[in-house]
């Protein structure tokens, strides 16, 4: 059996199917709705880890686009260490 594809249509519909909604799992977690609502458009990873722990699916699967984080790049050689003293 393969794994869902989860996207912002399933992952509603699975916590409805489970009597939850994201307005009430914000309140529970004491993040602003406001805020919560924004996981569909920016990155939030406090609201992120919520949903996935309320479902049980880690947030790798359910954000794949967003996880794992990967580190900054700095792009300039001028802000690179290189080990001199400047």
């Amino acid at each position: 059996m393969t794994k869902p594809k989860w996207d912002r249509h399933s992952i509603l519909g699975e916590l409805r199917r489970r009597g939850m909604t994201m307005a009430k799992l914000a309140e529970l977690r004491g993040i602003s709705p406001g805020g919560f609502r924004t996981i569909w458009t920016r990155q939030n990873e406090k609201s992120e880890r919520a949903i996935a722990e309320f479902l049980g699916v880690p947030v790798e699967e359910l954000f794949p686009d967003r996880y794992p984080k990967s580190a900054a790049k700095i792009l300039a050689r001028e802000y690179q260490t290189s080990g001199k003293a400047a």
